[in-house]
Order: structure tokens, then sequence, then C-alpha cells
């Protein structure tokens, strides 16, 4: 099965600890983790800073899955939860994919950290799940909410650490084999 992952920073697999925007190791990426746990070919097309594309992508046409887990920095850029949605809804619309070819993931929610210190920050991405649940429903998609993995945050409120990105790998390939 070929899955591509399509998200930000915690995609990417970035580790707050490195001044240089350098990454884990392969072996603590959720990505990579999941590629080793289901011997599948996940393609990782994780990006530092990614917002949800405003304009239409090409994703790699022979994906059985697309995995798209986007909305933080969405929020932490000052949309709302509801324009958040919106931004998700015309993107999942744009791809040209079967509904049931897509996961959509609403991330963690953000905590108490270096970055994250607006109490309303953590409210509005503790409420994206819900948006994104009823779109997953409105659009046919798959769903699934991160925030109920025990996903750990590091110190900026934001990013997975090591072991946050192994939670997230195992509930995500249990998610997925259902």
């Amino acid at each position: 099965m070929k899955v591509v992952c399509f998200g930000d920073s915690n995609t990417y697999g970035y580790d707050p600890r490195s001044w240089l925007g350098g990454r884990y190791p392969a072996d603590s990426r959720w990505a990579d983790l999941l590629a080793q746990k289901t011997g599948w070919n996940v393609v990782n097309l994780g990006e530092n800073g990614r917002c949800i594309p405003l304009r239409p992508i090409t994703l790699p046409a022979d994906a059985d899955l697309v995995i798209v887990m986007l909305g933080t920095n969405d929020l932490l850029q000052g949309c709302t939860p509801e324009k958040t949605e919106d931004r998700m809804k015309r993107f999942l619309q744009s791809l040209p994919l079967a509904p049931e070819r897509i996961l959509l993931i609403a991330p963690p929610p953000m905590v108490s950290g270096e970055w994250v210190t607006d109490p309303s920050l953590m409210e509005s991405s503790r409420l994206l799940a819900g948006y994104y649940r009823e779109l997953a429903g409105q659009l046919g998609v798959r769903f699934a909410d991160a925030g109920n993995w025990h996903v750990m945050l590091a110190y900026d409120g934001v990013h997975f650490t090591g072991q946050g990105h192994r939670a997230f790998a195992e509930n995500l390939a249990q998610e997925v084999c259902r």
C-alpha cells in the first residue's frame, strides 16, 4: 500500500530542540515509524510551517491513502477554527481522490508552552477536532482525532516529542488498519 502523508512540521518530523530546523532521526518520526510497523510505502510530504493550501496541489496519483494533518499553523497565524475548517473543506474538495482514500486527522490540541501562551489558542486547537469531524462526515472522508492519542508535545506546546511521534504512529496504524 502506498500512503502519502501531507502535513506540517509534525509530519516532517521537526525536532524543536534544533535551532537549525533539524529533524528527529528516521527511527523517531511518525511517518517512518508507520512504514516500519506496516511495511507500507509511506511518502512523507511534511513541510515546516505549512498552512492549509489555498490552491490545488499535486499528489502522487498512485496513492492508496492520503493522510492530511494540517490546521495548527493556520490557528497560530490567527485563523479561527471555523475559518480553518473552511480552508480545509476547500482543500479536500480540490483533491482528485475518492473520499475513502483520504484520512483527515485533527492535530493534537496545543498546550501551554513557549509558542503557546494564549489560552484562547489552546481552546481553538481543541475545538478544531469537532469542526474536522463534522467536515469529514459531510465530505465522506475518513477521520481521526489525534487529540485522543496521548501524543506528548514538546516545551513549545506545538511539536511532538520523540515519544509523541511513537504514540502517534502506533495509534495511526491501528486507525488505518480498522
